[in-house]
């Protein structure tokens, strides 16, 4: 008896590692563009610690809601279980009271009280990398808060220029960064942060209100203190400035808000053409966000909530759009459960985390395709198939071939490719939703439902595999015998 159930298991683990699976790569040289960044403002993400709620009102969408450090390190299993590979932090520098965003900066060696001590801070990057995932966090370097000791210093007026209004509506004191003494703190202070605490990247708030000469300079220094140190600015809403020039200054990757626009007016409702999608015309496109709506924006769910369309849907396939697209994946936090938002500060609500799981469980899949397949991070882009909401793209990268098709019309669709899109004789297997459509007279079909998508890979054709049923045969035979003996064990 024992022989026989012993037998069945180990043919049981001969048929279960005998099906094809792809298994995550590990990439001996991970780089920017094979991250997936969960984009998080900490007074709005999770409150885990109440002896920093000093002045803390949820009903206030203007006060301190309570996020902390230790909210987000509390969150770190459930951000990585959805494959997020990175964080980005807005600012977490002391502040002026009110200013529950962080760019009413204060101190600059100083956190935010509400938030936590310098110590938590380190202790939640110690606790990211431990998971293998980087940490970015905002240093502002174009303003201070009304409130910093420097505004009133009389030594110091020379260290500002005129104010000027930045993203939240307040005319705040502006940094004169080409002054040597200003420039020299603001360098000191971004390399302490970097040996302190070990982060990976800083973003930049405003990046394009701050000289050229200045960001050279900075990103010079910074990068001498890590190796493979990022840099993504941010830059301000309506931005005309020539964005290239800054990615000439060592800035690594800059938020491109027309690629966004076009990202929303596309899948914020139906049937419309992903030709208006203008490939990124920045350099190392693989390097720019992907991205949707951000602090500074209103929710891309607010779009599709206009346009009378369920949220869940149209997020879905605007995910396996940016999730497969060249570019880095950067997400606000709620998006995964379709947080809704207006203007400042109603898109800045708090995160809810007792909600249905089922676009935190497409997001989860994408995430894990994501790091299985590098041609959807490193390979080439190649338009197939375009019409009024359905999309066919490929990506090679070396002898992977990925095969992408979105369906964001109102009715199903069948995609005809040719053996001069891809090679005949071969078979797409479906990752995201299980298809599996193979050559036929030098052709490939595919039908695809209304707001679905599919990511292929380009594999030999597996016919009948016969090892497999074999095997599976040679179970049910040993398992009826087993049954059959303990049968007759009960009858004696």
């Amino acid at each position: 008896m024992k022989k026989t159930l012993i037998t069945l298991i180990l043919i049981g683990t001969f048929v279960i590692s005998s099906v094809p699976a792809y298994a995550e790569i590990e990439r001996e040289n991970r780089e920017w563009q094979d991250e997936t960044i969960y984009s998080i403002m900490v007074d709005r993400f999770f409150n885990a610690d109440t002896k920093n709620d000093t002045d803390v009102n949820t009903l206030d969408p203007l006060a301190y809601n309570g996020g902390d450090f230790q909210g987000v390190m509390d969150k770190l299993d459930y951000l990585k279980d959805m494959g997020f590979t990175a964080i980005r932090l807005t600012s977490i520098f002391d502040n002026s009271a009110g200013g529950y965003h962080g760019y009413w900066v204060k101190d600059f060696y100083k956190t935010e009280e509400h938030f936590g001590s310098l110590k938590t801070f380190k202790k939640l990057v110690n606790e990211a990398h431990n998971r293998d995932m980087k940490v970015i966090i905002d240093f502002v370097t174009n303003n201070v808060s009304k409130e910093h000791p420097w505004v009133n210093d009389a030594t110091k007026q020379n260290w500002f220029i005129e104010k000027q209004e930045i993203s939240d509506s307040d005319a705040l004191p502006v940094l004169n960064q080409d002054n040597p003494e200003v420039k020299a703190y603001l360098l000191n202070a971004a390399k302490w942060w970097i040996n302190e605490t070990d982060i990976d990247g800083y973003s930049l708030p405003e990046v394009n209100h701050v000289s050229e000469s200045f960001w050279n300079d900075f990103s010079t220094e910074v990068k001498k203190e890590k190796e493979n140190f990022f840099l993504l600015g941010i830059t301000s809403m309506n931005s005309n400035a020539d964005l290239d020039n800054y990615l000439n200054v060592g800035i690594d990757s800059l938020t491109d808000y027309q690629h966004s626009e076009d990202l929303r007016n596309v899948f914020a409702t139906t049937n419309q053409s992903f030709s208006v999608i203008k490939e990124s015309n920045l350099q190392k496109p693989e390097l720019q966000p992907q991205f949707f709506d951000n602090e500074l924006t209103t929710r891309f769910t607010s779009d599709i909530v206009k346009n009378k369309h369920f949220p869940g849907a149209r997020w879905k396939t605007a995910f396996a759009y940016t999730y497969s697209t060249p570019g880095i994946p950067v997400i606000f936090y709620g998006t995964e459960i379709a947080l809704n938002g207006g203007e400042i500060p109603d898109n800045r609500q708090p995160m809810n985390f007792r909600t249905e799981k089922e676009l935190i469980d497409y997001i989860t899949k994408l995430g894990e395709l994501r790091k299985q397949l590098p041609s959807l991070t490193r390979g080439s882009m190649e338009m197939l198939y375009e019409k009024d909401g359905m999309a066919v793209y490929k990506r090679v990268y070396q002898d992977e071939t990925a095969i992408i098709a979105i369906n964001n019309t109102s009715e199903s669709q069948n995609v005809k490719l040719n053996n001069e899109q891809i090679e005949r004789g071969k078979e797409l297997r479906g990752l995201l939703k299980g298809d599996l459509v193979r050559s036929k007279d030098d052709r490939y079909d595919l039908i695809i439902d209304r707001d679905e998508a599919e990511i292929y890979v380009l594999a030999n054709k597996s016919g009948i595999n016969l090892p497999l049923i074999g095997s599976l045969a040679v179970v049910y035979i040993l398992f009826t015998i087993f049954i059959i003996k303990i049968r007759k064990r009960r009858k004696v």
